[in-house]
């Protein structure tokens, strides 16, 4: 009756105290500022011995617990009393201990660690530790508590001291040593590859941590995943066998300037707890000019006016914009498609024009061509004038014909001589109507 409300304040005690980071949540452990010459290698360094993944080969011996005693009354040394697998196996090390000091089978199930004493002695009195070790994840927990034997049944009990458990027990009583530790890393076995993961982003410049782009994803169980633009996807890698030595370390070969910006590795062992992330600020510098050759022309000792290599070719496959200004060439060009396009539109109009003036004299001599065909149609007074000059004119010419008979050659003469003139009185007709 007196044992079980020591186990409650002690189980109270570790549940409050925290056993790690909060799952998924990455604590900064570094940050530095890199600089690297533009064209060469460089290495961003994350490493870390806890994300070295072992597989387990020996059915789950990778976590054990054992129980220690030292700080005796008569100054013994410290001796080992008991250890157990997470297998289940026991090794009680003291032969007079053997049945008398007792773990719990189920241990490693319900995080129940706790060391049962069943018959007390003044030889048992001491410090005891309780530690837990996962040789997986690279942790180490200990518990600590005094155990003290008394003839005084009044004086047993348990109390708190600042630092530890102090359990007061009377002689020949049993004791129960508590140690209770219920995190998920001691009592479920762990997905090994499932559960290891790394990853790398990037922050161009200017770009808060929460818009980072992902540039790989890595997993214990091989795959890899490649992200981040085409111009860096290339030329990043990180070892092939970064969980066999813990090395996940960026290289980026070649460097180019559009690199620089701010590079996060990420450790993420989700069944260990372990959420890491080192954080590279990189920038990317000129590179440094090399001295001049000893054959180059500069120094007289070859004449020889062979270029060397291009600069340029050295920074990889850098995007360089070149703007080039307009000169005086340019603006004549753009003069001579103007004056171009004004003579061929000239050209155009000049056709049109020619087209229509053709048009029209044909249109005309039709005209005439249709008037001389037509008869017993009303004559232009005008048209009639004209050919009545020309008549007489024709008639006036001096034309030498031979006649065969007399009857020819006066009509001959009548058609020369001048038609009499007659006078017509238009008013004549008007006086009679007058007169009348």
């Amino acid at each position: 009756m007196e044992l079980r409300p020591q186990v409650m304040i002690w189980e109270l005690v570790l549940l409050q105290m925290p056993s790690g980071p909060a799952p998924g949540a990455s604590s900064v452990v570094s940050e530095s500022t890199v600089s690297w010459a533009a064209g060469a290698l460089a290495v961003l360094r994350c490493q870390s011995p806890r994300m070295v993944w072992t597989q387990d080969r020996l059915h789950d011996r990778q976590r054990v617990v054992h129980w220690d005693l030292s700080g005796r009354p008569d100054g013994g040394p410290a001796r080992r009393l008991v250890d157990m697998y997470s297998a289940g196996e026991q090794r009680v090390y003291e032969p007079r201990d053997r049945g008398r000091l007792l773990l719990p089978l189920s241990a490693f199930h319900d995080g129940n660690f706790s060391l049962l004493i069943r018959a007390v002695d003044e030889a048992d009195a001491g410090l005891y530790t309780c530690n837990l070790h996962h040789h997986y994840c690279h942790l180490y927990e200990s518990l600590a508590v005094r155990l003290e034997v008394t003839d005084n049944p009044r004086e047993a009990g348990a109390h708190w001291d600042g630092e530890k458990e102090v359990l007061v027990v009377e002689r020949g009583a049993p004791a129960l040593l508590t140690c209770v530790n219920r995190a998920h890393v001691w009592t479920d076995r762990h997905l090994e590859e499932a559960q290891q993961v790394v990853h790398w982003d990037r922050q161009p410049p200017g770009v808060p941590h929460d818009r980072a782009d992902r540039l790989l994803d890595l997993y214990a169980s091989g795959e890899r995943r490649a992200y981040g633009p085409p111009f860096l996807r290339d030329r990043v890698a990180v070892g092939a066998d970064a969980f066999a030595r813990g090395d996940f370390s960026l290289r980026i070969d070649p460097l180019e300037p559009a690199d620089e910006g701010t590079y996060s590795c990420h450790l993420h062992h989700h069944y260990c707890g372990l959420h890491e992330r080192r954080t590279f600020h990189l920038r990317v510098t000129e590179p440094v000019a090399g001295p001049p050759p000893r054959d180059s022309p500069g120094n007289g000792s070859s004449h020889s006016g062979a270029p060397g290599p291009d600069p340029t070719l050295a920074r990889g496959r850098s995007v360089i914009n070149v703007i080039v200004p307009e000169g005086r060439a340019h603006f004549f060009q753009q003069l001579g498609y103007v004056l171009a396009t004004l003579l061929l539109f000239i050209l155009l109009l000049i056709t049109v024009v020619l087209a229509a003036r053709q048009r029209r004299r044909g249109g005309y001599e039709y005209t005439d061509k249709k008037s001389g065909k037509s008869k017993g149609k009303d004559v232009n007074m005008a048209e009639l004038a004209v050919a009545t000059r020309d008549q007489a004119l024709y008639r006036s010419e001096d034309t030498q014909l031979d006649y065969k008979n007399n009857i020819l050659k006066e009509r001959a003469e009548l058609g020369r001589s001048a038609l009499p003139t007659k006078n017509i009185d238009l008013d004549r007709d008007f006086r009679k109507e007058y007169c009348k």
